[in-house]
């Protein structure tokens, strides 16, 4: 198939890879995005290993926090303007309110604030703001203590990232730390048990394939994947990160210091892993002018 100058470019933005290594990536791969990180990894040609959803929808995060439960609401509309919109933040925030009570997001759009249905008073702000809206994801959380962060806030109890932390023991401040450390780092789950296998195997795949790279025996690219799947652990998963706190401990060790468990957490941030179409302007000016 034949690949874009637009896909290469997504490639190297990625990976940090070369424009010819990236675009023989995607050749080798048939323009399997996925394949090609993977194979500029094998390679040892990708600087970054690491992948992230695109953030590209705008909005607002809300969180609301009732005791030893949490909840965390994602508003998304057109344009950063609208999240600086008084109008736009209020109705998040009665959103948020209206959640804690709330089990799912289907239940959340038929919940009743100000006299109507969640998801008509985001139909009528539609039509007072004038640029469309949806409530995208909510998520929830419960413990003995349960603690809400707000990265970069716009407003009381949202922004851009908003992470709850459950927490067994401990207090509310060690909570806020490891919130905090969340939103910086955020972690793929909380331990190994909790991330994806298909995640987990594909990372053993890969690091197989550059240990084979190396040319050394089978027998030590055994013995090296154990010690790389252990790092690979230790990055991804919260309890087994550096604490940005004090990275001279894992979280999970700090927690135990704090007299705490870390029993799960939650973190969204907005517009997370929605593709925004980009417009070319100058394109765009060209065509208009053309008829």
């Amino acid at each position: 198939m034949a690949i874009t100058a637009a896909q290469v470019k997504e490639l190297r933005d990625t990976t940090g890879a070369g424009m010819m290594d990236a675009k023989k990536a995607l050749t080798e791969t048939d323009g399997d995005m996925e394949a090609a990180i993977d194979w500029l990894r094998t390679k040892g040609l990708a600087k970054a290993a690491k992948k992230s959803g695109r953030t590209a929808a705008e909005g607002l995060v809300a969180v609301n926090v009732e005791g030893g439960k949490g909840v965390a609401v994602e508003v998304n509309a057109e344009t950063d303007f609208v999240a600086k919109n008084a109008d736009f933040q209020d109705m998040v925030g009665k959103i948020a309110g209206v959640a804690i009570g709330t089990s799912d997001i289907d239940a959340l759009k038929a919940a009743e604030l100000d006299g109507k249905t969640v998801e008509e008073v985001i139909t009528a702000k539609i039509a007072t703001i004038g640029e469309n809206m949806s409530l995208r994801r909510m998520a929830t959380i419960e413990g003995d203590t349960v603690v809400s962060y707000v990265h970069n806030a716009m407003a009381d109890g949202m922004g851009k990232i908003g992470v709850l932390v459950a927490l067994k023991g401990g207090d509310e401040a060690f909570g806020r730390q490891v919130a905090m450390h969340i939103a910086a780092t955020n972690p793929a789950a909380l331990n190994e048990a909790e991330l994806d296998p298909a995640v987990v195997e594909k990372e053993r795949q890969v690091q197989i394939d550059i240990a084979r790279e190396s040319g050394k025996p089978e027998e030590v690219i055994e013995k090296m994947i154990v010690g790389r799947m252990k790092k690979f652990m230790a990055e991804v998963t919260l309890l087994g990160q550096q604490f940005v706190i004090n990275p001279d401990l894992t979280v999970e060790a700090a927690a135990k210091e704090a007299g705490a468990e870390v029993l799960g957490y939650v973190r969204l941030e907005v517009g997370e892993g929605i593709e925004k179409k980009e417009e070319d302007f100058a394109a765009e000016v060209a065509k208009v002018a053309q008829g």
